[in-house]
């Protein structure tokens, strides 16, 4: 259970929780929010006699991969990480799990509110909770930190009083990417096929036949992958194989994987149509995604990534495999497991969005309205790489998408704030000892 090795007297004064889910929350919340307490609790450790465990709860989530405990343990910010597959077995007997102090904050990071909640009852903790959308149990959180004024003010306004707004934490994003490592001389193309296996299953063929039109059309034109920390090499190139049924489906598989041998220290993955494509194992990889003209992508949490970024994308969704898309989550998996409607999965989807307005790619869910486009349906690689292509083509098309991005993510320091919120919660006579 532990991630770091701790003597027995060393049992904490106070607890830090945080909560959360998947991959996308992990990476864009949680992280950075870890990072900054951290060094508020080191600097403390040096003032106090008062030690403050940081502690990671993963709660049950469709959206999770799984492998959510081994990418938060390579961070080393937190002292113990429970499983999501634990956490009701947590929730009943923490004591079997960790040594729990009397005084500690709960943090909602990510997933059902409502577990944060549960679980800061259970422990008898305060419990603040990062609001993207809308504060759902304001009567039990004892703060909202508020992406925006919008969320405050659709509260009670009895509990408006708790609530604060600090902004969008994937605001901050921008400043992780401001640190670049300059890619090689060239223009380049993001590719995102997804980092679950009902995605990859999709992903890697169609994306590597988008890579091998693309090259055609624009042969100046570089390409990366950058690899989900979910996945790797070995899935992509499992994936790209016949043991995968979709990729008799398509033109493009995988020649080869080259070891690294130049300045930009990244293996190569070449096409059966010798097109090159960088696989980026560093995650996340802000500072090279950052440097891309444009982004091609799957649905997903990697699209807010993105939005953050200010890199235009175009966002696919190809309907046509209805036997993979059973295993994806929400509403297309939904759909896709029904005997008769799942024909029609495509027709459905676009019905559905275009009566209520809803839409897939999380700047358009901001936005209310379409920012990004999203290419859903029987779409082919080569219709995507042309539309790809009609982009890249007019510099002042692809500026506009990327200020509208950036409008909707507003001014960084959101983290800066909710460490700032929390700390004012942490009980003040344990931090004059």
């Amino acid at each position: 259970m532990n991630s770091r090795t701790k003597t027995e007297s060393q049992e904490p004064d106070l607890v830090v929780v945080m909560v959360s889910n998947g991959p996308g929350e992990l990476t864009t919340w949680v992280k950075p929010l870890a990072e900054k307490l951290e060094n508020y609790f080191s600097t403390q450790r040096s003032k106090s006699s008062v030690l403050i465990s940081l502690r990671l709860i993963l709660v049950p989530c469709p959206n999770a991969t799984g492998n959510e405990k081994i990418v938060a343990e390579k961070w080393n910010k937190f002292e113990c990480i429970s499983q999501a597959k634990d956490f009701w077995r947590l929730l009943i007997n923490p004591d079997k799990f960790f040594f729990w102090p009397s005084k500690g904050i709960v943090i909602f990071l990510g997933g059902d509110q409502f577990w944060s909640v549960l679980l800061a009852a259970r422990l008898k903790y305060k419990n603040i909770a990062y609001a993207e959308w809308i504060t759902r149990w304001p009567f039990w959180n004892d703060r909202i930190a508020a992406m925006s004024e919008e969320v405050k003010t659709i509260l009670p306004k009895k509990f408006q009083k708790r609530c604060v707004v600090v902004g969008d934490l994937m605001a901050d994003l921008q400043e992780q990417a401001q640190d670049e490592t300059p890619l090689p001389k060239g223009k380049w193309i993001a590719l995102f096929p997804g980092s679950k296996k009902a995605k990859l299953l999709v992903g890697i063929p169609f994306f590597l036949e988008v890579a091998d039109h693309m090259k055609k059309i624009f042969p100046e034109y570089n390409f990366l992958i950058p690899i989900a920390p979910t996945t790797n090499i070995e899935e992509i190139e499992y994936y790209s194989s016949p043991k995968n049924p979709l990729t008799a489906k398509y033109q493009s598989g995988i020649k080869k994987i080259e070891p690294s041998n130049d300045e930009f220290s990244c293996k190569k993955l070449m096409t059966t149509s010798n097109t090159k494509i960088h696989l980026i194992e560093n995650y996340p990889a802000y500072n090279f995604i950052s440097q891309c003209d444009i982004a091609l992508t799957t649905v997903g949490a990697n699209t807010a990534e993105l939005g953050a970024l200010g890199i235009p994308m175009i966002v696919v969704l190809p309907t046509q495999h209805l036997n993979v898309m059973q295993a994806w989550d929400g509403l297309i998996g939904v759909i896709a497991r029904l005997p008769f409607f799942k024909l029609f999965l495509g027709f459905l989807l676009g019905l559905w969005r275009l009566r209520k307005r809803r839409f897939m790619a999380w700047p358009n869910i901001t936005a209310k309205k379409i920012i990004v486009p999203e290419r859903i349906g029987n779409v082919t690689p080569y219709e995507i790489a042309k539309e790809a292509h009609d982009w890249l083509k007019s510099s002042a098309r692809l500026q506009g998408q990327k200020d509208d991005l950036r409008a909707l993510r507003g001014e960084p320091g959101a983290v800066d704030l909710l460490t700032k919120e929390i700390i004012n919660m942490l009980p003040k006579a344990y931090l004059n000892k």
